[in-house]
């Protein structure tokens, strides 16, 4: 089997690669060449530069060539969609789309969430995705299958939080294994599913080349639903610390001007966000989640300790600022006398 990577370079899809090149599989990534490359050199993988924006080079750097499988991790806009249509119609087997479970972020109509639950995104990450899956799937005679991963982590990334941006993400850990308070959303309580990119690889991989999967959309997410407390409690017991939450509304934190911080939270982080996997499991035998949050989590902070992606927490002191503001006004609410 032959599988073209749209990407190649990013969590998942380096995952699907090392996998398939580990089965014997030809693997073939198209990206720009300017993220770092984790996959080794192996005799079955072809690495092309180029930029996807530039349509008409793009589409014709594929004119001639056909694939088992393409796989597209880099299609955010209709527009991509449909160079990717002009791309590979008629020039592979199966196309394979990288979705989001954002296309219903939001409040949830059902939970736990099946594909069937209508489109509702409240942010444009979302609301791109959806169009892009609606340009695929109604494409006469285009083989397209969209899988929706949720939180999809492990080596070569960090840990997400519901609030923080990228710099919180790297003190998350040093805050924990020291004690320090750390903001929680509301009161801890919404549920959350992480998958290790290793099991989401293999859902990927389960539908590859199945006619069953054609024209179809598959979760592809952890089924160790946890509550936030829960997840906080599992890194703390990780790295030797203490988890001390700090409980802040949802609706207070999405207002702060720094909107690295919150727009996760204003997407999806606010609702429950656990979902069904049994469709893929079905059509593509896909065997299910197989690592804990608790042993991913500790694989994915050894990485980013070994890679200096691990910061102390005194590197960041805008979660200490806020926190002492929320309980500064907190503490100057009017208290009923006894």
């Amino acid at each position: 089997m032959h599988v073209l990577f749209l990407g190649g370079t990013g969590l998942i899809s380096t995952a699907i690669a090392r996998k398939l090149l580990q089965r014997g599989e030809q693997v073939t990534c198209f990206n720009r060449g300017r993220s770092e490359n984790r996959l080794e050199a192996h005799p079955n993988l072809t690495i092309l530069n180029g930029d996807r924006s530039d349509r008409a080079a793009f589409e014709a750097l594929f004119e001639g060539k056909h694939f088992d499988v393409v796989v597209d991790m880099i299609c955010f806009s209709p527009d991509d969609a449909a160079s990717s249509i002009r791309a590979f119609k008629g020039r592979c087997e199966h196309f394979l789309f990288c979705s989001t479970v954002c296309v219903y972020s939001g409040p949830p109509v059902t939970i736990p969430t099946p594909e069937s639950e209508p489109y509702h995104s409240i942010g444009g990450y979302g609301k791109n995705k959806a169009a892009c899956e609606q340009l695929f799937l109604s494409e006469p005679d285009f083989p397209a299958t969209v899988l929706r991963p949720s939180h999809s982590y492990g080596e070569g990334g960090m840990l997400i939080r519901p609030v923080g941006g990228w710099g919180s993400f790297g003190t998350f850990p040093d805050r924990l294994r020291k004690g320090l308070p750390v903001i929680v959303p509301g009161d801890g309580t919404n549920v959350w599913a992480s998958c290790h990119v290793d099991d989401v690889a293999e859902g990927f991989i389960s539908v590859m080349g199945k006619s069953a999967a054609i024209g179809e959309c598959f979760n592809i997410t952890g089924e160790e639903n946890v509550t936030w407390n829960r997840y906080h409690e599992i890194v703390a017991e990780v790295v030797g610390g203490t988890f001390n939450p700090v409980y802040i509304p949802t609706t207070v934190l999405a207002k702060l001007a720094k909107p690295d911080w919150t727009g996760g939270l204003r997407e999806i982080f606010a609702w429950p966000s656990i979902f069904t996997t049994d469709k893929i499991k079905a059509i593509g035998g896909y065997p299910g989640q197989s690592i804990s949050w608790a042993a991913g989590a500790a694989r994915t902070i050894a990485w980013m300790e070994a890679n200096g992606k691990a910061q102390p927490a005194e590197s960041d002191t805008y979660e200490d600022r806020l926190i002492a503001a929320w309980q500064e006004l907190v503490g100057a609410l009017p208290q009923l006398e006894a």
